[in-house]
């Protein structure tokens, strides 16, 4: 048995060779069990409350043991703080041998075709002075770079349109025809990958593998002794979406594109293609205008009551069939043009098993629904359950998996995620956050607030708030469950600061990037952030500059959403308590996340506000405050000015 105490003890290698580290005691029983299920191939379900550690827990056990582990992150930004700075610190402390490669998803290597095309066509519709400047730094990166990756060209924004055009796509990839194969950044990536002992990966390249066989991990999975997913609470939701089907009207306008690029450099005499190709394309665009709503998800009895959804896709797939068939006749003239006519064929599968089908092959239930953006139309086909696609893929070959997070149980209870992804028969373990909590921090749930559905919830909840953070002096995060209650909340602080003359600035989710946003609340010291959903996680702000975490109402899911509609008709066709068993739990953990925001060090101060009166009115309201972080709690106003009266004076002291 693999003795980790020298590690992890107060005079171990890790308190030798790192900065800061402390000794603690769930770290080491963490690593400790962690070590233990990789030495018998086990199953590890591990919750680890913030503070613990849970990176360095389960880093030493994996670079310990030898064999080839697969590590995967929630977010591309875990990825390279995992690669970048944990992995490199804990390989140096432990003195061992151990090759690292970073894999990512193909739309983060630049594409040498793809550049190349774009370089020579004039007819793309980017072209303006930013774009083209954008595309001559690109080109010139890409000549000088070892790995391609976008993320090393911080001059062009990740978000910029050419990204679109010099990377590839799983549908646009030439793969083993590609001209350029032997020197694609991707390939090489997967090559050094394949040759490593440990790869970090993120859930949705992993799920895109397991899936479509296609992102580099097919030959990486069947060598692996260890597979570690971190942030697992995230797991359920990317597996649902990579274990169902897709497709946009956005992929059929890339097409378009891409098959028009191709006609004007392999095939201009071929007269039928452009007018197929247009024909195509407005059919597309037609699909998508048949539904005047945006931003909104549709059941499919709900869309198929609109009168011009049904004809709209039916033309579609006419179209799209007309272009295949021509497209099959020009393929063998260039790689690009039998790509195009693959794909095309794969879109028309995809949409006429939607129209058809509400069961897999295999008889795994589907609940098809529809997503409309302000552009985009997509049709989904979710799988209701993925607990038993998932298992499978457990059981493929013997090998150690550990999941872990801050936010797995329910009151330490994990059955609803072990039966979520068909985990069986799973160890599952909770460690409790090292932090002081009850000296640390202060749970206050405000009396006198109407239900959530009450028509001026939003508004009780800014006044109840208001007096909250005058006492704070601003330095609050304000998580909201939904876009529209946030901008309601921002506009309602907004009026009442101007009254009231107060000066904290208001900083609204969507006002810049999440980094820049974050960065702008940390240096203004006294800020108040509004956001939704992206900022309930993934956050780490440390020390006085977020002192108060304030949540409008209990996060439940929306329960017209046409996936979890779907999911509650099922468990209670069979009998469970879909409630209970299903909608509380999710809510549970993402309260979690939420609250988990505000103490992220052993000398964070600071006081969680949860607005909702459900918390102490309900039933089941018990269950979810005993989930949260043992806090002292108070329902009065008067003990969180007195709370944040006692900081002030520490600190003047």
């Amino acid at each position: 048995m693999l003795d980790l105490n020298p590690v992890f003890a107060s005079d171990g290698l890790l308190s030798k060779h790192i900065p800061g580290y402390r000794m603690r005691s769930q770290q080491q029983e963490m690593a400790q069990a962690i070590a233990e299920t990789i030495e018998k191939n086990g199953l590890l379900v591990a919750e680890a409350g913030t503070g613990t550690g849970k990176t360095f827990a389960y880093l030493v056990p994996a670079l310990l043991a030898g064999g080839k582990v697969i590590i995967s992150t929630g977010t591309k930004t875990l990825q390279d703080q995992l690669f970048n700075k944990d992995i490199p610190s804990v390989r140096k402390a432990l003195n061992v041998p151990v090759t690292v490669a970073l894999l990512k998803g193909r739309a983060n290597y630049i594409c040498h075709y793809h550049l190349e095309r774009s370089l020579q066509d004039n007819h793309l519709t980017f072209i303006n002075r930013d774009e083209i400047k954008y595309l001559q730094l690109i080109e010139r990166y890409a000549m000088r770079s070892k790995d391609g990756d976008k993320s090393g060209l911080s001059a062009v924004p990740e978000n910029a349109m050419i990204w679109h055009h010099v990377t590839a796509t799983r549908e646009n990839c030439l793969g083993s025809e590609c001209p350029d194969y032997k020197k694609c950044f991707l390939m090489e990536a997967r090559k050094n990958a394949l040759a490593a002992d440990v790869v970090v990966v993120n859930h949705h390249l992993f799920f895109a593998d397991v899936m479509l066989r296609d992102e580099g991990l097919t030959e990486l999975l069947p060598a692996c002794n260890t597979v570690i997913f971190d942030e697992a609470h995230q797991l359920p939701e990317t597996a649902s979406l990579f274990f169902g089907e897709s497709v946009s009207t956005g992929q059929l306008l890339d097409l378009a594109q891409d098959c028009q690029i191709e006609t004007i450099q392999s095939a201009q005499d071929c007269i039928a293609l452009p007018d197929a190709i247009a024909a195509m394309e407005k059919a597309a665009k037609d699909l998508r205008l048949s539904v005047e709503d945006e931003n909104v998800r549709f059941a499919l009895p709900v869309i198929e009551r609109n009168k011009a959804f049904k004809p709209a896709l039916n033309q579609l797939i006419e179209k799209l069939s007309d272009l295949a068939a021509i497209l099959e006749t020009q393929a063998e003239r260039s790689e690009g043009l039998e790509n195009c006519w693959r794909r095309a064929h794969d879109h028309i599968g995809l949409i006429k098993r939607w129209c058809n089908s509400g069961q897999d092959e295999e008889g795994a239930d589907y609940v098809r629904w529809v997503e409309v953006y302000s552009r985009v139309l997509q049709l989904n086909a979710t799988p209701l359950s993925i607990a038993e696609i998932f298992s499978r893929q457990l059981n493929a070959s013997p090998r150690a998996w550990i999941f872990t997070s801050a936010t797995l149980s329910v009151k330490q209870n994990f059955d609803h995620y072990l039966n979520e992804m068909g985990l069986g028969e799973a160890q599952s373990v909770c460690w409790d956050s090292p932090f002081n909590y009850p000296e640390q921090a202060l749970l206050y749930v405000p009396t006198g607030l109407p239900e959530p559905s009450h028509r001026d919830y939003i508004d009780s909840v800014v006044n109840a708030a208001l007096p909250v953070l005058k006492a704070s002096r601003g330095r609050a995060f304000v998580l909201c469950t939904s876009l529209r209650a946030m901008q309601r909340v921002h506009d309602q602080l907004r009026e009442a600061f101007t009254a009231e003359n107060i000066t904290y600035p208001l900083l609204l989710q969507g006002d810049g990037s999440r980094s820049h946003m974050l960065k702008r609340f940390r240096e203004l010291e006294n800020a108040i952030l509004i956001g939704s959903h992206s900022f309930w996680e993934g956050i780490d702000v440390r020390g006085e500059a977020l002192s108060l975490v304030i949540i409008d109402k209990l996060p439940f899911a929306p329960p017209d959403d046409p996936v979890l509609s779907a999911r509650i008709d099922k468990i209670n066709r069979d009998g469970g308590n879909a409630f209970m068993e299903y909608q509380l739990p999710h809510a549970v953990i993402s309260l979690k996340q939420g609250a988990g925001r505000l103490i992220r060090d052993e000398t964070d101060r600071g006081v969680l506000m949860i607005c909702d009166p459900r918390l102490t009115t309900k039933s089941y309201g018990r269950r979810i405050w005993q989930s949260l972080p043992p806090m002292k709690r108070t329902r009065q106003l008067a003990d969180v000015e007195q709370f944040f009266l006692t900081e002030n004076q520490s600190a003047v002291s």
